[in-house]
């Protein structure tokens, strides 16, 4: 039986004004700035006039660590809220907007997929709003005002040979990655090193998704450091004298957008950052937003649960003072026998051991979810080729993790196929069970803090550093920078730092390559391995199969 593609689903949506997704939710037409018909910003003022509402139930989607055979973590977030709708509840799901380097590379979209999906999943997927073309802009502005001010006296005593401040573009580009800038004699300035990363790993991509307001905004970006002087004193983007036009050109980014799902229910999709490489959650302002319009409100965390979901704790939470009622942890039998052992082309076949074997890697994160004292709930996104006798055993494996296990079936019947999903969940998060507490406090160790999220998340048995990275986290603590969580940057294919270590290994090691002060957004960035955080496009990037048909139709995006 053939299936229609995400996109041809995604265009005959019978989609309807975003005036009417907002009357669902209490916002006017009066405090949305529409973009077109189908999606629209939310004014500051409204968010501003909503703060005195109850908030709503926080859950959290996450998943097992990725596979080829697809996990479906958006396509499970956007199916439950549909299915808590169709329930009766008054639900938003909040999720991330998607990146233009992945969609051209091998990741594909994050509108969800089949009949769980964002709409419009063309410009989602692109374009959009803009908001990733002025977090570009912003970060640029000051790329060029660092370089400027440095061609013109360097007041600051700015050493070129200590610019930490990198360029950013959002395409995947290894060739950018160390680049020397400057170059062509006197009139172009000082050559030095430089480089460029994605986008959505810039500082200003983490800070637009913490801050609440334009104000913080701008103070978060003030507080960027951008460079050391020669005594290595830091040099911060307000001594450049930029935050100001950089909020400027974010002032419409910072609003969070409305779009609809296919069933006509109201969505947040606002901020992106990756989180193989940065806090890989939505922005801050458009879930308090949504809690306080929504009963239920169902957002995710980017890659698996060590990853996004662990980020989400202990970042976002920390930063945002959020506490999820419920984590539904996303599964899929065929991920399951990939982590197993079964190649991708042998998922078809039925193999009940593979389940089995694989499950392990499923069982940790429910484990390491649990630490943090929030519920869990395991969704099993259901794919055709599944058999009963597979399905049963990842159920069986579960219980005996002292959690429950759920089918769904969003992508293929929308809502009706998450309805069981969606009762369970708000079951759960109206128990009043949950008892969240980070995995550590503020007040260890910088290298402490790295340690607990190695050995309690990854279970390593140890962290590898050299001595300079960790005489810098030790001079970041003098400088009143100890107290910041950290934001790990690692494969997302493993709990190690291999990414051919699928399951739960142990008995591995976690080498720090390189350490990044991201004073602004307000954590501290830890390069494990090799993570890049300038993407390479694959042999065959999704941009060769993408193009418009006779139509003047989109073809080719996943």
């Amino acid at each position: 039986m053939s299936y229609k593609s995400d996109i041809e689903i995604a265009r005959a949506a019978k989609k309807r004004p975003i005036q009417e997704i907002g009357e669902k939710i209490g916002i006017g037409s009066d405090d949305l700035l529409p973009y077109g018909h189908d999606k629209a910003k939310v004014s500051q003022d409204f968010i501003n006039s909503v703060q005195g509402n109850e908030n709503g139930k926080l859950i959290l989607v996450t998943a097992i660590n990725p596979t080829p055979a697809g996990e479906g973590k958006t396509t499970t977030t956007v199916g439950l809220g549909d299915g808590l709708n169709r329930n009766g509840k008054k639900a938003m799901v909040c999720i991330r907007e998607a990146s233009l380097g992945p969609n051209f590379g091998m990741k594909g979209g994050a509108a969800g997929g089949g009949h769980a999906q964002v709409v419009p999943m063309e410009d989602m997927n692109l374009h959009f709003t803009g908001d990733f073309h002025a977090i570009t802009s912003a970060h640029s502005l000051l790329s060029a005002m660092l370089d400027n001010h440095i061609y013109w006296g360097n007041s600051q005593e700015i050493d070129t040979r200590r610019v930490t401040w990198r360029r950013v573009v959002d395409m995947n580009d290894r060739s950018l990655r160390e680049i020397t800038s400057s170059l062509g004699g006197v009139s172009n300035g000082f050559a030095r090193e430089d480089g460029f990363d994605i986008t959505v790993a810039s500082e200003v991509m983490a800070i637009l998704c913490l801050a609440k307001d334009l104000k913080d905004l701008e103070t978060r970006l003030g507080e960027m450091i951008v460079a050391y002087r020669r005594d290595k004193s830091p040099v911060y983007c307000r001594d450049i004298k930029a935050e100001g036009a950089m909020t400027v050109l974010l002032k419409d980014a910072m609003q969070p957008n409305l779009v609809q799902t296919l069933e006509n229910n109201p969505a947040f999709v606002h901020g992106g950052p990756f989180a193989n490489i940065a806090h890989g959650c939505n922005s801050v302002i458009a879930t308090q937003t949504a809690l306080k319009l929504a009963d239920y409100v169902v957002t995710e965390a980017g890659f698996g649960a060590d990853l996004g979901a662990e980020k989400f704790m202990n970042i976002k939470c920390r930063k945002a003072g959020l506490a999820p009622d419920c984590v539904v942890l996303v599964a899929t039998v065929r991920a399951m026998k990939m982590n197993g052992g079964v190649a991708k082309a042998d998922l078809g076949e039925e193999n009940v051991d593979a389940v089995n074997e694989g499950c392990a890697n499923l069982g940790r994160h429910i484990g390491n979810l649990k630490s943090f004292g929030v519920p869990v709930v395991v969704a099993i996104n259901h794919f055709v080729t599944d058999t009963d006798a597979e399905v049963q055993a990842v159920k069986d494996y579960v219980v005996t993790q002292g959690s429950e296990a759920i089918v769904s079936r969003h992508w293929e019947l929308g809502s009706e196929g998450s309805a069981e999903l969606a009762e369970k969940v708000a079951e759960v998060a109206d128990s009043g069970v949950s008892q969240f507490a980070p995995l550590y406090n503020d007040e260890l160790s910088l290298f402490e803090k790295i340690e607990r999220v190695a050995k309690g998340i990854y279970r390593a048995d140890e962290v590898i550093a050299d001595q300079k990275i960790r005489d810098q986290l030790k001079l970041w603590e003098e400088q009143g920078y100890g107290n910041l969580p950290v934001c790990m940057a690692k494969t997302q294919y493993s709990f190690s730092t291999d990414p051919t270590l699928r399951g739960a290994p142990t008995g591995h090691s976690v080498p720090v390559r390189e350490v990044r002060l991201s004073a602004g957004a307000g954590f501290v960035v830890v390069v494990c391995g090799e993570i890049m955080t300038m993407p390479g496009l694959p042999r065959t990037p999704a941009a060769e199969s993408i193009r418009l048909n006779d139509a003047g139709e989109i073809e080719g995006l996943f």
